[in-house]
């Protein structure tokens, strides 16, 4: 009944022998429209009881003796069967495609004139609907958000099947959660042809390293942050997405780049092609003496590059008009750009590039994040050259905090959250007000603390 070609399940059924001539076929086979298993058997089972109905209902007409009048009928809710499929319509929302009523003989009156409709039964939210609605289609929603939101609900699906999230609890919270804990790491990173379970069951049997405690959180939040938006409009009664412990599965501390490793870096063969390698040492070299984000980076465009007090500046701020905005709200700031960049040839970048963007050679994924390939390939680079999983592009942040936090005492905590975007320490009011009153020259101040071995960045990007 299911078969797979390629990655696309699809059903066959047979057609039994007696009703071979009236339908014109020997089998029924048609594509389910996606690779998602559990998915597939839910879709191919509403089928199998529908193809039930349209023999049976063949099978009655030929034994009344009314072939002229079914056979037409039933032919064309064959032809129904595989539209619907065709064009990939919910299985779910679709109403029976047999529920025409027989041909009746001609000398049989109808009961009654007047029929009664009945009214439509609101068909329930799906969890897939749910994304689209409040997520995907909500034009408030960060690039980022979206792109998260939607990775979680995908291995959700992808586990578990599509399913009206009035339905969704605590059972299925937690086999999601104890699941993911044991999906490993790698995975996404590579085409797959697994399923969830068969993934983890891999990673066990090659004792791979598997997603970490943070990462477990990071699905579970954004399942939590969709239920909370379904509770306010009351959809779901309860949010079972919260409460949960993620002390378990495998923990990888990140940490900051010693020199040996920077040195391996700047010196291994970048992977990609999609991505220029003067691309990779810009924004690398950026990242070290920043301490920026990636997204922040990828995303900076050439109206962000500011003169401030007479020093040149990075403003990080929100851009509507791609859908992209800091992390946080303390996400939100100024970073002065430090003398190596400067003298690197950074402040020409902004008369040289084409378009909006900042930093060139990067494209726009379908998800509106800008910087993806790039991130995918400095993952692989990383892990060719034999670097550690401890380190990673946000490992620079590590590193830049970690110099500036052993730096000179003229540097002040309170400067330093507010160079990276942290919330500040103190969450005083008078440390709110003074926050928001540090000086450009301040913060210059503390970006120069950032140092690096002479000839790290010797490749440059000019």
């Amino acid at each position: 009944m299911l078969r797979i070609r390629g990655t696309t399940y699809h059903f066959r059924r047979i057609v039994p022998p007696a009703l071979r001539s009236a339908l014109n076929q020997r089998e029924i086979w048609v594509s389910l429209k996606t690779g998602y298993q559990n998915e597939a058997r839910k879709r191919a089972s509403l089928l199998h009881a529908r193809t039930t109905e349209l023999f049976d209902e063949t099978s009655r007409a030929l034994a009344e003796g009314q072939e002229r009048q079914a056979v037409p009928h039933v032919r064309d809710a064959l032809k129904d069967l595989h539209r619907l499929l065709e064009s990939a319509t919910a299985l779910e929302a679709v109403p029976l495609l047999v529920s025409r009523p027989r041909p009746r003989p001609q000398n049989m009156r109808k009961a009654s004139a007047v029929s009664t409709a009945s009214p439509t039964k609101p068909q329930p939210l799906l969890l897939s609907q749910a994304l689209t609605r409040f997520v995907l289609k909500n034009p408030h929603t960060s690039a980022d958000t979206r792109k998260a939101t939607q990775r979680a609900v995908e291995l959700f699906l992808q586990a578990f099947g599509d399913a009206p999230v009035s339905i969704i609890g605590g059972e299925k919270a937690g086999a999601f959660r104890d699941l993911l804990f044991s999906l490993p790491v790698s995975l996404g990173k590579r085409k797959s042809s697994l399923t969830l379970a068969e993934e983890a069951d891999r990673a066990k049997e090659d004792e791979r390293p598997t997603l970490s405690g943070k990462s477990v959180k990071n699905h579970m939040m954004r399942l939590s942050a969709l239920w909370n938006q379904l509770l306010q409009r009351e959809l779901v009664t309860k949010n079972p997405w919260t409460g949960w412990s993620f002390e378990a599965g495998s923990k990888t501390i990140r940490r900051g780049w010693n020199t040996q490793e920077l040195r391996t870096l700047m010196t291994g063969d970048w992977p990609s092609n999609s991505v220029p390698e003067s691309t990779f040492q810009l924004v690398t070299m950026i990242g070290a003496y920043s301490g920026l984000r990636l997204g922040e980076i990828c995303h900076l465009r050439t109206e962000d590059l500011q003169t401030i007090d007479g020093i040149p500046c990075f403003v990080i701020q929100p851009h509507p008009e791609d859908g992209w905005s800091p992390k946080t709200e303390a996400g939100t700031r100024t970073v002065p750009v430090h003398s190596k960049l400067i003298e690197a040839g950074f402040l020409k970048l902004k008369e040289t590039v084409d378009g909006p963007y900042l930093i060139p050679g990067l494209n726009m994924s379908k998800d509106g994040v800008r910087g993806t390939a790039f991130g995918r390939s400095f993952s692989t680079m990383k892990t060719h050259l034999g670097l550690p999983a401890e380190i990673t592009f946000h490992s620079f942040r590590h590193s830049v905090s970690t110099q500036l936090r052993n730096a000179s005492a003229d540097i002040r905590e309170i400067w330093i959250d507010r160079l990276l975007g942290h919330e500040a320490t103190h969450k005083s009011q008078g440390t709110s007000t003074y926050l928001s009153g540090i000086t450009t020259a301040n913060l210059k101040q503390t970006v120069e603390a950032i140092s690096y071995p002479d000839g790290i960045f010797k490749k440059g990007w000019n």
